[in-house]
């Protein structure tokens, strides 16, 4: 990831997936507005080149993050990324759905509910929808939005915004069956495990980067 400036931290609202889709609604702690159209949805976030940029930003935060474990602890050999979902009790089934998935698919990294959590999660009402984003100081976090949760499968919101803590961009265009997709397939798309590539994609961004905190650690 590239370096941080402050001004991600709010800008990073396009990683939204705007999309991870699905039709079963999600019940929530608080009642929630009526969800927008998806073709407006979709068409909010696709091809934002400031989505790309906040997603950048966001593996920039977590990779540092995990860097500065790794120079405390040389001695770790498996990169894990830890969270905090205590921002996002509406959520918690779908959170921990995403990181069973996620660490069923990928071996390079695993993800973890944890103290000194590397992101967090956090849920309310946003006209943006579900994003990704920076905080300014290093770390990130992923916005849940009512909304959309509604409009979209739950879990595939969940699981499409964590792809984007391990490195995968969006992909408006691609198929149900590719994760990152996010909301191009539209609202009946449920899909919520990443395809092949996508997987692979995750293991070697982790496997050059452990390479790297490794070296950076010694």
């Amino acid at each position: 990831m590239r370096h941080l400036k402050n001004a991600v931290a709010t800008a990073a609202a396009g990683l939204g997936l705007v999309a991870a889709l699905g039709t079963a609604p999600v019940a929530v702690a608080a009642p929630a507005p009526a969800a927008p159209s998806a073709s407006s949805t979709i068409a909010a976030y696709n091809g934002s080149g400031e989505n790309a940029a906040a997603n950048r930003a966001f593996l920039d935060a977590v990779m540092k993050s995990v860097a500065e474990k790794r120079a405390a602890n040389p001695g770790i050999k498996a990169v894990t990324v830890t969270y905090d979902a205590s921002g996002a009790p509406s959520f918690r089934s779908q959170i921990a759905n995403s990181t069973q998935i996620w660490n069923s698919s990928v071996s390079n990294v695993q993800l973890q509910e944890g103290s000194g959590a590397d992101f967090t999660y956090r849920e309310g009402n946003d006209p943006r929808g579900s994003y990704a984003s920076t905080d300014g100081h290093g770390r990130g976090y992923i916005f849940l939005d009512y909304a959309q949760n509604q409009q979209y499968d739950s879990t595939r919101v969940t699981t499409h915004e964590t792809g984007h803590v391990l490195g995968l961009p969006d992909n408006y265009s691609g198929p149900c069956s590719e994760l990152m997709s996010g909301g191009g397939p539209g609202p009946s798309c449920t899909n919520a495990q990443p395809d092949a590539n996508e997987r692979a994609r995750v293991n070697q961004l982790w496997q050059n980067g452990l390479a790297s905190l490794a070296r950076s650690a010694s």
